[in-house]
């Protein structure tokens, strides 16, 4: 029996006992994406927590006491204490084309991460964050069939799911403004995707008609590695310069994968099942991720900071087949952000909001797919800010800091391919908000006998 190709986008629209958590809890399923049926999902591309996503998605050369930066593994070297931070994460978005449109979104956990400096010259961290997400459903219905004109056919595309990471960095101090670090990180999860077509005719109309469902279900598990450089030097006694990059290494993440093929009745109910492959062994080829940044501070008060990201999509594989199980090939891709933060005067006594960190970014990265050849882009600003509480003391201070994102991805554009049938991009309004929480604990104090 063939298998139906899950082809044309247009289909798409429609701490430590928490490390071995389902995926489904972590930032998955933030509202109906379309794009997230390419590949496995929605990749995450190692953007960070809160800090980062207000300032454009940058972190790799941009060093921080405060924050758990797991962005580069070299800067956990950085963490003077002992840190714990959280994030909770929401999203509302617009999806149109040039027929239709709609709304939709949701909020879940977004990441959870713990910091600890463990001498003067060594930190680690441990965390659970999101790799992937895969979420979209989309029903449409063809008038044109050949040889009979009353009839219609009904496709409807659904996926849910994705991938989480649980990590553990380690960074080390090899020399005098110079860290290394390196990740280790589990990444599991399961992707869930559906094809259903029924085809009412003048004597079965549409809404009585039986739907065949082609139906995959494959879970993931297996170990990513990510290696880290930072190196910070002066211009000045008042302006520092940094330079960071990270290498995510290919990832071969070992696959089972079970095909169903379901009949459905009109009213839902199941009438037969076919198995056509029950926990088939295969693995999906991540391609190496690398990035590299730059950024200016003055010690205490600013910084801004400069990155660039690349990642190999064409090289993407997922069970033998290029572009993975939906049957798209996909292209390499890249993105540049810039983003900076403020704190007025982080000493002040008179105004608690000259205490206050302030935050903005901007970022434009290139989709993975390319229909007819055309690139689509995801272009974001983002902005957001730290509020210290004023029960801070040196051996404990807590953070709480709001990030917000809004961007558009996609056009709507309208492409006739080579076989005649036309095919109609979907673009993405977004909004994206993230709560963290940060606590600061000076740990292991040696008390001195007076």
């Amino acid at each position: 029996m063939s298998q139906p190709n899950f082809t044309g986008l247009a289909g798409g629209l429609s701490l430590l006992g928490l490390l071995v958590a389902s995926p489904a809890v972590l930032g998955q399923g933030l509202g109906n994406s379309p794009y997230s049926r390419l590949g496995l999902g929605d990749a995450s591309l190692n953007s960070g927590g809160v800090r980062q996503m207000a300032m454009g998605g940058i972190g790799v050369a941009a060093p921080n006491s405060v924050n758990v930066n797991e962005i580069n593994p070299a800067l956990i070297y950085y963490t003077t204490r002992t840190t714990f931070e959280g994030g909770y994460s929401g999203q509302f978005k617009t999806l149109r084309n040039n027929v239709s449109r709609q709304r939709t979104g949701s909020a879940n956990l977004g990441y959870l991460a713990l910091a600890v400096p463990i001498n003067r010259r060594w930190a680690g961290a441990i965390g659970l964050k999101p790799y992937s997400a895969v979420d979209y459903e989309s029903t449409t219905i063809d008038n044109s069939v050949v040889g009979d004109q009353t009839a219609q056919v009904e496709k409807q595309y659904k996926g849910s799911g994705g991938l989480a990471e649980a990590y553990m960095s380690h960074a080390v101090r090899v020399g005098k403004g110079l860290t290394a670090g390196v990740s280790v990180g589990y990444v599991f999860g399961s992707i869930d995707q559906e094809a259903g077509t029924r085809v009412g005719t003048s004597s079965i109309p549409l809404e009585l008609a039986s739907r065949d469902i082609y139906q995959q279900h494959i879970h993931y598990s297996d170990f990513a590695f990510r290696a880290g450089a930072h190196y910070r030097g002066k211009f000045n006694d008042k302006l520092n310069y940094n330079l960071g990059g990270t290498y995510s290494f290919r990832s071969n993440l070992n696959g089972e994968r079970s095909l169903s093929l379901i009949r459905q009745t009109y009213v839902g109910l199941q009438s037969s099942l076919t198995a056509l492959e029950v926990d088939a062994t295969g693995r999906a080829q991540v391609p190496a991720l690398t990035q590299f940044g730059i950024s200016l501070d003055d010690n205490r008060s600013w910084s801004v900071s400069l990155e660039g990201t690349r990642q190999q999509w064409s090289q993407f594989r997922a069970f033998g087949e290029q572009g993975g199980t939906a049957g798209i090939p996909l292209s390499d891709t890249y993105r540049m952000a810039i983003g900076g933060e403020l704190t007025p005067d982080v000493a002040s006594v008179d105004s608690y909001f000259k205490r206050v960190t302030y935050r903005a970014g901007l970022s434009v990265a290139q989709l993975p797919y390319r229909p007819g050849g055309n690139t689509l882009y995801d272009r974001a600003v983002s902005w957001g800010f730290a509020f210290p509480l004023p029960t801070a003391t040196p051996l404990d201070a807590t953070t709480i800091s709001l990030a917000f994102m809004y961007g558009q991805r996609g056009n709507t554009n309208t492409l006739q391919l080579a076989d005649g049938t036309l095919e109609r991009n979907v673009k993405e309004d977004y909004v994206r908000m993230q709560l963290g929480v940060t606590l600061n604990n000076r740990w292991f104090i040696k008390r001195r006998i007076q």
